[in-house]
């Protein structure tokens, strides 16, 4: 007899449950929005933010739909949801909270966005069940190719590396006469062999990055240091790693509910921002521009004498913290941004306070060395600017000389904002300049049209392959096309819960996945049919049909999984979309054709012990 043990109609049924859940949220679409977030990275937006805006709209006569509070990893903001038909709304809310909370519009703290968010039930976000993103050619949006200037970021490393060579000769006292570099090549001028010899050694244990090469003129002893081609391949991968660490972090700004910002080739990015319209805001986002200084602060007595009666001292500035209280710092900068390798978050192992830890390069460790040794018990501040002006981060005071290059930064941080800290710190500026070198703007009309024209093409292939299969195969092709439904309904609940991205090449592995389900329900409907021209009964039929052929249907799965692999590792891109679909569909294909199809088929036929015919359509025995 055909029958299934009681716990594996259990998992079948909570495997399609689930996978109703989870693809319900894509059929409820979207709602216009206006989304909150901070546009300075030292400015926060919080629990008063969010009063200010529910104050603000209450005042306006605007009622929403919800007001949101997200609090992100990286970044918390605010959204703000009307009703589809409240468009009008949305940009009178955009006025009403822009007026609020930027005030200065010359230099604006928050960026307050239009966008569009899901329209997804409560009950159905407290289970996390979300809709799938829709890409760029779904949703409409900009695109941005940006070409990386890798010569700006070779010279910025040479002329490190040349600063580098003075502080080392200088504290080695080494002389020389004169460095200058040509290239990725920095020539050192020597008085004598001897202090060339010197300079030599000093060299090969402290930057193994250099080839060295002796040239003589006759008059000067002269060294050549060459940047070897591993430490340019070095310096181009960094490069681009930060630029897209940096973009990422600039874009999460805008809202955008899934950036595609991808490395194209060896030098070039690509940037997709679904959803947003306004070209203009978006490359102001991907152009900004911020650094990092590290200054001392002047706290002397005299200084903010001199600040209480409105003056700010002869060689000091004046700037704001991050609870706005003013600090005054002085104008010689003690080191930038450009020598600071890594910031990460910690805990302080003795204290166990939150802490932030900076890793800074060669040149960097040696001058702060230097400094926290004569500025012990003072402190010293670190400054993000942007857009020209300056914030201060943190002001630690200095304990005791940092030697090693590795610093801590502690002092009544809670541990988000070490964490917030460390990112600024990390996420400051971009590693080298960039030009967008192609621009394009997909309107969401276009992105509604591909919508429109792919849910029609795989509806109505759905529904002619069902009506064939219903009227070859009878009530196993009923069967079949239970099957191929829940195939698709599984296959959306996966991407949906994924969170994955939906484009026109997904699309079009839905379509593919769905062709390769029925390619398996035929072989199965065939291989009965086949079984039952041999003379099995029945029940043998359906149970040497199934089980011979599953092997075949594996080896096809198989050998298509393997290539749709190959594409998303080795693809990119639309291409790696396409690779994703194809093998989650592929899974979700065999569990539906075999096992979801078995149950059925053995909850109609099962139970029926003296069973004389199949309804799998007219069956042709051979002639004798």
């Amino acid at each position: 007899m055909n029958r299934y043990p009681l716990w594996k109609y259990i998992v079948i049924v909570v495997a399609l449950v689930i996978g109703l859940i989870y693809t319900t949220p894509n059929f409820f679409g979207e709602s216009p929005a206006v989304q909150i977030s901070s546009q300075k990275a030292t400015v926060k937006v919080d629990e008063q933010i969010y009063e200010r805006v529910q104050k603000a709209l209450s005042g306006a006569n605007i009622t929403p739909d919800g007001i949101f509070f997200e609090q992100g990893a990286q970044q918390s903001t605010i959204r703000v949801r009307f009703e589809p038909t409240q468009a009008e709304m949305q940009l009178q809310a955009k006025e009403v909270i822009e007026r609020e909370l930027n005030p200065d519009q010359a230099d604006p703290s928050f960026v307050v966005a239009l966008n569009l968010v899901p329209n997804t039930p409560q009950w159905l976000l407290s289970l996390h069940a979300l809709p799938m993103y829709l890409g760029l050619d779904l949703r409409g949006g900009v695109h941005f190719l940006l070409e990386v200037d890798m010569d700006a970021a070779i010279d910025k490393r040479a002329d490190a590396v040349a600063s580098d060579l003075r502080s080392q000769f200088r504290e080695e006292r080494i002389r020389h006469a004169g460095i200058t570099r040509n290239g990725t090549s920095l020539e050192i001028a020597f008085r004598s062999q001897e202090e060339r010899d010197k300079a030599r050694d000093l060299l090969r244990n402290t930057h193994n990055d250099l080839s060295l090469d002796d040239r003589d003129d006759g008059q000067m002893y002269r060294l050549v240091a060459t940047m070897t081609d591993a430490s340019l391949r070095e310096v181009r991968d960094y490069a681009l790693k930060q630029n897209i660490s940096t973009l990422h972090n600039r874009i999460n700004e805008l809202g955008v509910a899934e950036p595609v910002i991808a490395q194209q080739g060896a030098n070039r990015i690509v940037v997709q921002l679904p959803g947003v319209q306004d070209t203009a805001k978006a490359k102001e986002i991907l152009g900004r521009t911020a650094t990092l200084e590290i200054r001392m602060v002047d706290d002397s007595p005299e200084a903010y004498a001199q600040l209480a009666a409105g003056t700010v001292p002869f060689g000091d500035e004046r700037y704001l913290d991050r609870a706005g209280v003013p600090i005054l710092v002085k104008r010689q900068v003690v080191l930038t941004g450009d020598n600071l390798n890594d910031a990460q978050p910690g805990f302080d192992q003795q204290t166990q306070e939150p802490t932030v830890n900076l890793t800074l390069d060669s040149r960097g460790a040696r001058i702060f060395q230097d400094v926290t040794r004569d500025n012990v018990g003072k402190r010293m501040a670190i400054i993000l600017f942007e857009k020209g002006k300056g914030e201060v981060v943190t002001a630690p005071v200095i304990r005791q000389e940092i030697g090693g290059g590795r610093v801590q930064i502690s002092g009544r941080m809670t541990a988000t904002e070490a964490t917030d800290t460390a990112l600024l710190l990390r996420a400051g500026s971009l590693a080298a300049p960039m030009e967008i070198i192609e621009e394009r703007l997909v309107g969401p009309s276009l992105g509604a049209a591909n919508i429109e024209a792919g849910f029609r093409s795989t509806l109505y292939g759905f529904a002619v392959v069902s009506i064939f299969m219903i009227l070859y195969y009878q009530v196993f092709g009923a069967v079949s096309v239970f099957a191929l439904s829940c195939n698709v309904m599984l296959l959306v609940a996966l991407l949906s819960m994924l969170q994955a991205t939906l484009t026109l090449p997904g699309i079009a592995a839905i379509a593919l996945t769905l062709g390769m389900a029925v390619d398996a329900n035929v072989l199965i409907n065939e291989r009965v049919r086949e079984e039952l021209r041999e003379g099995r009964s029945p029940q043998q039929a359906i149970s040497e049909g199934f089980e011979r052929a599953f092997a075949t249907i594996l080896d096809s799965n198989v050998t298509s999984l393997i290539a749709g692999i190959a594409l998303l590792i080795f693809g990119s891109g639309p291409v790696r979309g396409f690779a994703v679909v194809h093998c989650l569909g592929i899974l979700t294909s065999i569990f539906t054709s075999v096992v979801v199809s078995r149950s059925v088929i053995n909850l109609i036929y099962g139970r029926q012990k003296k069973l004389k015919n199949l309804h799998v359509g007219q069956i042709w025995k051979p002639e004798d």
